[in-house]
């Protein structure tokens, strides 16, 4: 046991706040932990609220982190619905909304993100939706079963991750979709116009339509609520509600305050240890910038892997451990019958190949971005357990052979020759 007379504070009512709490017990950490959490929920995930939450398949006691009692057996001291708004590095202590003043000897910011908001007219109005919350994907779940099937869509800003996956969950519950895109498919900044079309058809065989090249300009209304959308090409989309789906960002007012280092890509700026630019700050989940190796850019990963992994490594760096966190970006996502898995990061202009491996129109297979041979990004559809595999080519970092990456026969395990982990050789989300 160590630390008793310590106390680690950890803002943030997120999967990386409480999963850092947790291993600050497992790792024999007995002093003070305090988790403080804007929200009166206890520390949830945020990958069901756009899917089997929202849809109702999952209850709402699935998506908690730890069951109620688990924070009193380990002695973690929940301050919920109360921000902190503010962080005193000189006094080494966090100021709550009410005026209550707690003392650290270090401090975890996993303050998460915040959705974008759209910035047009008519954002005020009853029927805009963002989606980032347990709240959020209640009052959207409402909207879209009490009136499914009447035929006024729901308007979506946005063919990202979490737009195409509530615009799935939509079409499930019966509710017409309409998807306002700028770029030229679905996901285009991260997966290329290869992949981006891949998910298009799959969306417009369920029913959903899409409007690319184009933005809102305005949401239009009726006695205060949503009644259409106006797009910049000048199109006018009938809406009985609108999600905004344009992205998130970091929710880095408490670190800025208190005169913390930012990233110019956003978030906390944090070294491999997930220590800030103050010695007793550390940051972990969507908020942190983490230095890529060998001097490269910081960059945040805004997904559920990077939230569970970070969370406790950052644990155990105020733990005094010796940390280096380098792990290849990882995301998933469930659309109607399709499951994605995706490693690395290859957006447009980054690599000049795609290569497939499986059956693309059936949407069973892999397919991987290489540049000069390399691959850089991987993707499975429908296909299970390669994920180690993908992850073990790009941390190689070698050329590989393309024809028998596209080989179903070829075990990707024997494509790469390297013996252990490597630093992840891409670029970060």
């Amino acid at each position: 046991m160590h630390g008793t007379y310590r106390t680690f504070v950890i803002i943030g009512g997120g999967l990386a706040g409480a999963k850092a709490a947790e291993t600050l017990r497992e790792e024999g950490f007995d002093g003070r932990v305090i988790l403080i959490g804007d929200e009166h929920e206890q520390p949830y995930e945020r990958p069901p609220l756009s899917k089997d939450y929202l849809t109702g398949r999952a209850d709402r006691g699935s998506v908690f982190v730890h069951e109620p009692s688990w924070y009193a057996r380990n002695r973690i001291e929940l301050h919920l619905g109360q921000p902190a708004v503010a962080v005193d590095r000189a006094r080494r202590e966090v100021r709550l909304g009410d005026g209550t003043r707690l003392p650290y000897d270090a401090l975890l910011l996993a303050t998460g993100a915040e959705p974008r908001r759209l910035g047009i007219p008519g954002t005020d109005l009853a029927g805009v939706h963002h989606l980032r919350r347990l709240a959020h994907s209640d009052h959207l779940r409402g909207v879209l079963t009490s009136r499914a099937g009447a035929g006024e869509p729901l308007v979506v800003a946005g063919a990202g991750w979490i737009g195409l996956e509530v615009a799935a969950a939509a079409r499930s519950l019966g509710t017409d979709v309409v998807v306002v895109e700028p770029g030229p498919a679905p996901l285009h900044a991260v997966l290329g116009p290869e992949l981006g079309a891949v998910l298009a058809a799959l969306h417009r065989e369920r029913g959903v339509t899409f409007h690319f090249g184009t933005r809102p300009a305005a949401v239009t209304g009726r006695d205060g609520m949503v009644a259409g959308v106006r797009t910049e090409d000048g199109r006018e989309l009938p809406a009985r509600a609108v999600l905004a789906a344009i992205g998130a960002g970091p929710r880095t007012a408490l670190a800025e305050h208190a005169g913390l280092a930012l990233a110019e890509s956003g978030g906390i700026a944090v070294d491999a240890s997930l220590r800030s630019s103050d010695p007793r700050i550390f940051a972990a989940g969507d908020v942190a910038a983490v230095g890529v190796g060998g001097g490269g850019p910081r960059l945040r990963v805004e997904h559920w892997a990077n939230a569970l992994n970070s969370g406790p490594a950052a644990a155990r760096s105020m733990l005094g451990q010796d940390i280096a966190y380098d792990r290849v970006p990882y995301f998933f996502s469930d659309q109607y019958d399709a499951g994605l898995e995706y490693s690395g990061w290859a957006p447009p202009g980054s690599y000049d190949r795609v290569v497939f491996r499986g059956d693309v129109a059936a949407r069973t297979f892999l397919a991987f971005w290489l540049r000069e041979g390399r691959v850089l990004a991987g993707l499975s559809m429908n296909v299970g357990g390669a994920t180690d595999a993908i992850q073990g080519l790009i941390r190689d970092g070698r050329p590989v052979d393309p024809d028998a990456l596209a080989d179903a026969d070829a075990p990707l395990a024997s494509l790469t020759a390297a013996p252990s982990p490597r630093p992840c050789p891409c670029p970060r989300t």
